[in-house]
């Protein structure tokens, strides 16, 4: 029988996250190469809106009405409607590589007995499943794995395909959801919007990055100011958060965020390994660092040696002037 692929939408402010729009171009395409069928799913207190705008990307989305969602842990109630999907014949599984996402995956990997393969970079079709393309050791190694049988999940990182539409709208299915969520789901007894969070850190065009050559709290001003000045987004290393001078939200890494954008502007970032496997696809990557032996200098398109306090004020202080 033919594959039936399903990509799971996550929602941010009414609409599907930039990674949902990529989950779902990645999971048309496996559908017309295997010769089988793409479908979308929203699971949300109120999915219309996704849905409709989900529609662009798949030729059917189903629409789970789910007021649970809104106070309670968001995963087992979507684990819930991919169960009754996976009745209805769908055979794999694509889901982001967020938080929410792996929680989901792990469940229906836990409830269904399917195979899963994390944090694709990419994905073909190769005979009976879909052939995941991974980035391991720290960006030093590319696996290709393919899931044994017919069925599987996959979580998809961001950036791993580009977005694009169909050629037509798809059609939306409204449904009710499930009697009760797939495992138990614990309550949300509070959500906490991150202060300078307005922008997400993985779609920024331009991202100021502050790493342990800022020195202190007061040191990522500096950042903040060009990457207001800049239109960008603050961004920050392992090393910056583990010091607590920035949240955790703003890593950039193996164990944090992967950015891909058109400006990368890092001030005091050694370059480890572990920071440039989340921002080695920039399209140009600047950086401002004391040490010209640092990491950075050999993958950095140019780098300024000098202190980053003295380079970034005159920086600004430019770009203030033609602004002006």
């Amino acid at each position: 029988m033919p594959p039936v692929i399903l990509a799971v939408a996550e929602v941010a402010d009414g609409v599907p996250t930039k990674l949902s729009t990529e989950v779902a171009t990645l999971a048309r395409g496996l559908a017309e190469a295997s010769g089988g069928q793409a479908v979308g799913l929203v699971v949300d207190a109120s999915p219309e809106d996704t849905a409709q705008a989900l529609a662009a990307y798949l030729p059917r989305v189903v629409a789970v009405t789910a007021p649970a969602v809104a106070s309670e842990v968001w995963a087992p109630h979507a684990a819930a409607e991919v169960g009754r999907l996976v009745d209805e014949g769908v055979t794999h599984v694509l889901v982001g590589a967020t938080a929410d996402g792996r929680d989901l995956a792990g469940t229906l990997s836990g409830l269904l007995g399917w195979g899963l393969l994390a944090n694709a970079s990419g994905a073909t079709w190769a005979g009976d499943s879909p052939e995941v393309e991974a980035s391991v050791l720290g960006a030093k190694a590319i696996t290709r794995s393919i899931l044994t049988g017919s069925t599987g999940i996959v979580t998809v990182r961001l950036n791993a395909v580009e977005a694009a539409p169909a050629a037509g709208t798809g059609t939306v299915e409204p449904r009710a959801a499930a009697d009760a969520p797939a495992t138990p789901a614990a309550s949300v007894l509070e959500r906490v919007a991150e202060s300078g969070a307005e922008a997400s850190l993985e779609e920024a065009r331009i991202v100021v990055v502050g790493g342990r050559g800022v020195g202190s709290p007061e040191g990522f001003g500096i950042v903040q100011d060009l990457a207001a000045v800049l239109g960008g987004v603050v961004g920050a290393t392992r090393a910056s958060v583990d010091a607590g001078w920035i949240p955790y939200a703003r890593q950039i890494g193996q164990t944090g965020k992967v950015v891909k954008p058109a400006l990368y502007l890092g001030l005091g970032v050694s370059g480890a390994m572990q920071h440039r496997v989340g921002m080695q696809s920039a399209d140009a990557i600047v950086a401002v660092n004391r040490d010209p032996d640092a990491p950075i200098a050999d993958f950095a398109d140019m780098i300024v040696i000098g202190d980053l306090v003295e380079v970034g004020n005159a920086l600004l202080a430019e770009l203030r002037a033609r602004s002006g």
